[in-house]
């Protein structure tokens, strides 16, 4: 079994070589494995950091994350996609408990996250979070692993969401594995830790407000690549 690591990144040169070094330690648990990472249209050293990291590099040239890991997936070889965001720093034992949830039989999953904040707003909104992934079966965007042929079967990620594609992504994937009597896990014992820039860059009222829009659009503002701006608007 190989499992394609695919790691999304733009504009990313301050993040990424921690976290490349962290991915490649921790796929030493995996047997056979290959990096991706796709450049999604960088005007920084994003490139020449992964490459010099040993990472395939190929490029996406829209600015969207949905496309960024569609592109990766589509040059990747393995039986497995694993999606990690360039701001995180996976652990061995975490890819172990991916290697485990893979050979049991499951269709695709996730994991919880960490922050690493002392605020306690940020922190009650990430266990919000994980319980919520927990309960639906659905994976935060920074960490997530599908059957290659299931991600390709239900079409990858969705180009027509600028943020919350993987929600779509795993509505999709739980009716593939109702159908197919497989199981959509959520990894917990070795939470994903990833940075929490966003909170520090953008103000809690400016989360709100996206959150409080979102609710009352019913998700049609995710459509929007303004309305994302957190995403993409190249503050790192």
């Amino acid at each position: 079994m190989k499992v394609s690591v695919v790691v999304p990144a733009f504009n990313e040169e301050r993040l990424l070589a921690g976290s490349l070094a962290a991915i490649r330690e921790a796929m030493s648990a995996l047997s056979d494995a290959e990096l991706i990472v796709c450049d999604n249209n960088s005007t920084d050293r994003t490139a020449g950091i992964a490459r010099a990291a040993g990472a395939r590099v190929v490029f996406e040239p829209v600015n969207q994350i949905a496309r960024a890991r569609n592109a990766g997936a589509a040059q990747a070889s393995g039986d497995w996609l694993l999606f990690v965001d360039a701001d995180s720093y996976p652990t061995i034992e975490l890819f172990e408990e991916t290697r485990a949830a893979i050979a049991s039989g499951c269709l695709a999953g996730g994991a919880t996250v960490a922050l690493e904040s002392a605020d306690p707003v940020i922190r009650f909104w990430v266990a919000a979070w994980n319980s919520l992934s927990r309960r639906l079966r659905w994976a935060a965007g920074s960490f997530i692993f599908c059957e290659a042929a299931a991600f390709r079967e239900v079409g990858g990620f969705s180009q027509d969401l600028y943020a919350g594609e993987e929600i779509d992504l795993f509505k999709r994937l739980k009716r593939l594995a109702r159908r197919q009597r497989r199981e959509i896990v959520i990894l917990h014992r070795h939470p994903l830790r990833t940075s929490d820039r966003k909170a520090h860059l953008y103000t809690k009222g400016e989360h709100f407000r996206f959150m409080l829009k979102t609710l009352l659009l019913g998700g049609r503002n995710l459509r929007s690549r303004d309305s994302c701006y957190a995403w993409y608007d190249g503050r790192r």
